[in-house]
């Protein structure tokens, strides 16, 4: 077959060219037109931009060459002549019915013009461009097809929709009713309830009223009960005193002023006793009688007996003071510590003697109170009080030695108070204020025997 690499005429001489772009359809089959005849060719015979796709397959051919096959088959005539021949050879029936003019009726349009774009024929831009109106025809038809279908299909999801929506109608104005029901019922409940709400605040403002009467008429009777109180208390403080006396004086053998008193203190004791009654207070666990010291009848052998009379200084004196009842051992910390171990810084002191007096609180189960001389502090002092141990510091401008008078002034008359001071200042005064004051060496010696 002779090739030619001029440009293609038809039956009257004149070259036949497509003015509009190739069809999509009848594109795709050129390229696959292209790719089943590449085997058939050297490479020599390809162009240049195809020879590296000489070993792919027809498929891969048409997935990564499309674009430059069809590039090739536009702008290379020998190219496309040698395709055309490999197209005659496969489809020979078809080549000849194109050559002839009279494509056969039956065959694919899209088919027809790919073959005829390839082979050239005369007639072949009608080929074409018939099969691309074709295609378009074609696809507005399936477009149309597509839309009506569509569209009966929106009228129908209209017409669901509105059913519905009618159907969502009816339930909500149905339920719009019920609602309305509701909230009349709700409506008369409530007018019922605020009507029962005035009613009980009308009552509760009558009940207050009448409990205001209560409370006032009961703060009368307490504050009579208080006065009465009172007056007992400062009958009683008294009758302390006077008990304190008779026991001086017991020491010294007045023993009928004694009986005077005991006598006297009995009676306050006994209308104490009415008035406890009268307000309904709870009854003590010890009596007057528990505290004084004295020995019960078959408890104390002579031996025992020989063996109280002791030193001054001896730290068993400290022991029987904090066994009276309700004892108050009040200490003057610096005066111990300085006393006991005055070569350790302040801390270490106020911790080691806290330390043994939480001991000593929890042998005796008296109420112990250590008081630190805190005028001079430029900031508070973080410590966690034992327990069992009440810690106290002076405020500015007040020494430790007031404090601990102010402690024995707080204290009720005849409850056994114990200072425990080397001032003898402070022994004086608290002696003076009866407190019982005890060097800081007897405690020191109580302490080390702990």
């Amino acid at each position: 077959m002779v090739e030619s690499t001029g440009g293609e005429a038809g039956h009257d001489g004149a070259a036949e060219v497509l003015d509009r772009p190739l069809p999509e359809g009848v594109r795709r089959r050129v390229v696959q037109i292209v790719s089943d005849g590449f085997g058939g060719l050297t490479v020599g015979e390809l162009p240049p931009p195809l020879r590296q796709y000489a070993r792919f397959t027809p498929s891969r051919r048409v997935k990564f060459a499309g674009n430059a096959m069809a590039a090739a088959m536009e702008s290379e005539t020998l190219f496309r002549q040698r395709i055309a021949e490999r197209l005659r050879e496969a489809q020979p029936e078809l080549a000849g019915a194109l050559d002839s003019g009279a494509p056969p009726p039956a065959a694919d349009p899209m088919d027809v013009a790919a073959a005829a774009y390839v082979l050239r024929p005369a007639g072949w831009v009608k080929l074409v461009t018939a099969a691309g109106e074709e295609a378009q025809r074609a696809h507005a038809e399936r477009v149309d097809e597509e839309t009506r279908a569509e569209l009966e299909s929106l009228r129908d999801r209209l017409a669901e929709a509105q059913a519905q929506t009618k159907a969502e109608t009816e339930r909500l104005r149905t339920e719009l009713d019920a609602a309305r029901r509701e909230t009349e019922a709700v409506h008369r409940k409530l007018r019922a309830a605020l009507s029962d709400v005035k009613r009980g605040e009308a009552a509760a403002r009558k009940a207050q009223a009448e409990t205001d009467s209560v409370r006032a008429e009961q703060q009368a009777q307490v504050s009579a009960a208080e006065s009465e109180a009172r007056r007992l208390k400062a009958r009683l403080g008294e009758a302390e005193a006077a008990l304190e006396g008779s026991r001086r004086a017991a020491r010294e053998g007045r023993s009928v002023e004694d009986m005077r008193v005991r006598l006297l203190l009995d009676t306050v004791l006994d209308a104490a006793q009415g008035l406890r009654r009268e307000l309904a207070l709870p009854p003590v666990s010890t009596r007057p009688a528990d505290s004084v010291d004295a020995v019960e009848p078959g408890r104390m052998t002579p031996k025992d007996i020989a063996a109280r009379a002791l030193h001054e200084h001896d730290p068993a004196i400290l022991d029987q003071l904090l066994a009276l009842p309700q004892a108050h051992l009040v200490v003057d910390g610096y005066n111990v510590t300085k006393t006991g171990y005055p070569t350790m810084p302040l801390e270490k002191q106020r911790l080691r003697l806290l330390g043994s007096l939480s001991q000593l609180a929890a042998q005796t189960g008296a109420e112990v109170t250590c008081v630190f001389d805190g005028a001079e502090l430029a900031a508070p002092v973080l410590l966690a009080p034992p327990r069992g141990v009440r810690v106290l510091f002076s405020k500015a401008g007040v020494t430790a030695d007031e404090l601990i008078r102010q402690l024995v002034r707080a204290e009720p008359p005849g409850r056994p108070v114990i200072v425990v001071s080397t001032d003898r200042e402070v022994a004086d005064g608290v002696a003076k204020a009866g407190a019982r004051p005890v060097a800081s060496v007897m405690l020191l010696k109580r302490l080390s025997h702990a």
